[in-house]
């Protein structure tokens, strides 16, 4: 299977990313041995391939190079890191991030982000010391920073073993197809979008790190999509009858200041007419117009007021969208640093779903994607020409597409949002009956204040986030309900069969329902992370996961070693 580029216009970069020339030898008849890394002709052979270079393929790769594997990733874009990074979304945690519920890792990232802004940014004195200093001071996130900054940060991460040959790095590359026998993955063939040039991976263990799972039937590896029936799950929440192509809205995200009294104002995008008088039919009513300071209540599905400043004011209650996913605050620099805020967009209003991407052909996803992208360009020139504002006027022309906080030149993020991939088919599948707050509370007879998430023997890490699914392509509106402190099950990262490929992004075993709270950034790093600690695991154990899965002694001893490489298998309640 083929998959497309997601994109026009990427920045330039090289594609083949290694220090040593030895790893672009087109000879077809001497082997040699570097580093571990085995390359003969136009095949490279490591402990792991990791397909895709996101959140989770990033984690992936830095705990198993930690524990002396070799390392092959590739990335389809120029910029690793997905959602932090290409993605341009803010990362969104919980409100213990800072201390625990996530891995000791993941927080060192968060250090090391801040840690730039004081090394390189003129950030005020009195915030420069600030252990939580918040870059762009967002609503939603206590983190909330440039993109860029994101990738910086994990290129020093992994630099060391690219420097030390452990760690080849293949950007701007895609997977064609792969090569089974029985269980088992044996390569994967993978094309450079630049140059063309194909090659062939293999490895010991295989990741599937890519954002819709695009590894899964490459491999054979059984999985499902979309959302699942109550007959099947016994959900609170599912729906009635299953659907395999509803899926959760994905968004082309882009970057913006504001520059007062000048004109920014972008041409009128060839869909705008279509966006701007576009009103959602769903099962439960939208609010109104898709492209208007409103939305539906993510909990009640009643409209819900929103407002727009560019200055950053406060509006009272009233969300003030422009302080929403804020990645620089100009208040934090010294005076003159910035002459105003920048933000990112992943708004309501620019949620696509109009059609599923989803196990789709290129034709149809591309036929999506594009239509996403006029999505967002109409957004952006609905603020600019026809926004409300409090002084009765209209638009802000002022406002100014902002292409290098993104890296592109089309001013959109390099890669979409995407929120809901194909899933495995695991040994153990997460439901709503193990982390729903009402249903525990029902399971446990107990007041949802007193619930707790299910306690799982398996546990390989811990994460948080309320149950969040934005409309969606089968005419949901928003699906938002309350979800506890959770554990991430080893059982849940196993397939059925295969022994040796990984999901380690949105492409777990959890159902349409509990993929709401386990895609958010810490719990794909944790995923990521757990399965680059587990692979030298099996490998020196000798055994397969599925094995390790069945003998609890087994599994105790890999909970110790990845507590000892600060990974929290269970919520430490007595601090929350």
């Amino acid at each position: 299977m083929k998959r497309r580029n997601f994109l026009g216009n990427l920045a330039a970069g090289s594609g083949l990313v290694v220090l040593n020339p030895i790893y672009a030898s087109h000879g077809k008849t001497n082997s040699k041995k570097v580093d571990n890394i085995i390359v003969e002709g136009r095949t490279l052979e490591a402990d792991l391939v990791i397909i895709g270079g996101g959140t989770g393929g990033c984690a992936t790769a830095l705990g198993a190079l930690r524990n002396g594997l070799t390392v092959i990733m590739t990335e389809e874009t120029d910029w690793i890191g997905g959602q932090l990074t290409q993605q341009g979304v803010p990362p969104d945690e919980h409100k213990w991030i800072n201390d625990f519920g996530a891995t000791a890792l993941y927080r060192e990232f968060r250090k090391k982000v801040r840690g730039y802004y004081r090394n390189n940014y003129p950030i005020k004195p009195e915030l420069a010391e600030n252990d939580r200093f918040n870059p762009g001071n967002a609503s939603v996130s206590e983190i909330s920073h440039e993109p860029k900054i994101s990738l910086r940060v994990l290129e020093t991460m992994i630099d060391p073993y690219i420097s030390a040959g452990k760690l080849v790095l293949l950007k701007e590359t895609v997977a064609l197809d792969a090569s089974t026998k029985g269980n088992r993955v044996q390569s994967v063939r993978v094309k450079n979008l630049r140059s063309g040039e194909i090659r062939n991976l293999k490895g010991t263990y295989f990741a599937d790190a890519t954002e819709l799972g695009d590894l899964l039937p490459m491999t054979g590896t059984e999985y499902v999509c979309g959302a699942e029936a109550k007959s099947d799950t016994g959900e609170l929440h599912a729906a009635e009858i299953a659907d395999p192509t509803n899926n959760q809205a994905f968004t082309v995200c882009f970057a913006m200041d504001y520059r007062p009294n000048e004109d920014w104002t972008i041409d009128k995008p060839e869909e705008y007419g279509f966006w701007r008088d576009y009103r959602p039919e769903m099962k439960k009513p939208w609010a109104g117009k898709l492209l208007e300071l409103n939305y539906s209540n993510p909990r009640t599905l009643q409209p819900k007021n929103l407002g727009f400043d560019p200055k950053g004011n406060s509006l009272g209650e009233v969300l003030n969208l422009w302080n929403y996913r804020r990645i620089l605050a100009k208040d934090n620099f010294k005076e003159g640093f910035l002459t105003g805020d920048i933000t990112l967009v992943n708004y309501p209003q620019n949620d696509y779903f109009l059609g599923n991407v989803v196990d789709v052909s290129d034709e149809e996803l591309k036929y999506h994607i594009d239509r996403a992208k006029q999505l967002s360009l109409s957004l952006l020139y609905w603020l600019q020409t026809e926004a409300p504002r409090a002084d009765g006027g209209k638009g802000w022309p002022g406002i100014r597409l902002r292409p290098d906080v993104m890296g592109t030149t089309d001013g959109l993020a390099k890669y979409p949002y995407i929120r809901e991939a194909r899933r495995i088919k695991p040994l153990f599948r997460i439901t709503e009956h193990h982390v729903g707050k009402a249903q525990r509370a029902n399971i446990q007879g107990v007041t949802e204040s007193e619930a707790r998430a299910k306690d799982f023997g398996d546990s390989v890490g811990i994460g948080y986030y309320h149950i969040d699914l934005h409309p969606s392509s089968g005419g949901d509106n928003y699906i938002d309900f309350a979800s506890l402190p959770f554990q991430i099950p080893l059982g849940a990262l196993i397939p059925q069969r295969m022994e040796n490929i990984f999901p380690v992004n949105k492409n777990i075993g959890t159902t349409h329902l509990t993929n709401g709270c386990y895609r958010l950034h810490p719990v794909e790093w944790s995923i990521g992370e757990a399965i680059g600690m587990f692979v030298p695991f099996l490998m020196k154990t000798g055994s397969s996961p599925q094995e390790v899965y069945k003998d609890a002694a087994e599994v105790r001893k890999f909970q110790s070693l990845i507590r000892k490489q600060g990974v929290d298998t269970h919520w430490p309640y007595e601090k929350m």
